[in-house]
């Protein structure tokens, strides 16, 4: 079992940039692959990006593709999520999840029923 808190929301500008973090617990987490979700006011929970348990793979969603960067540090438990030249439109509340999976991830990896825990969140909201 794993536990992940977010951290690193707020509230900037539109262009600028943040970086999300995720911290899990346990000494498993490598054998985690890892994921973002956003959701915004009156809109479903929809994927953001997922890694692999060692970043030897990534996933992203068109809408953020070229913008937003995912990584990990496994030394450090954390899963990050850097997101550049943000949008209004990225205002939300970010959502990190987890999934026991060694091996490389695949598209199936944006669909949220795949993940077994998830944190909190954290809200970004973007000012135009």
């Amino acid at each position: 079992q794993v536990q992940v808190v977010e951290s690193g929301g707020g509230l900037v500008q539109a262009g600028g940039s943040l970086r999300l973090s995720c911290a899990a617990s346990g000494r498993t987490f490598v054998r985690y692959a890892m994921g973002w979700f956003r959701q915004a006011p009156g809109k479903e929970r929809e994927f953001v990006a997922a890694i692999s348990w060692n970043g030897g793979s990534t996933v992203y969603a068109d809408s953020v593709k070229g913008r937003v960067t995912i990584s990990r540090d496994n030394a450090k438990n954390t899963v990050y999520l850097q997101i550049n030249s943000l949008k209004p439109e990225d205002t939300a509340v970010y959502y990190c999840a987890a999934r026991q999976l060694i091996g490389p991830i695949s598209s199936r990896s944006s669909s949220r029923d795949v993940y077994d825990y998830w944190g909190q969140g954290t809200q970004v909201t973007v000012s135009s």
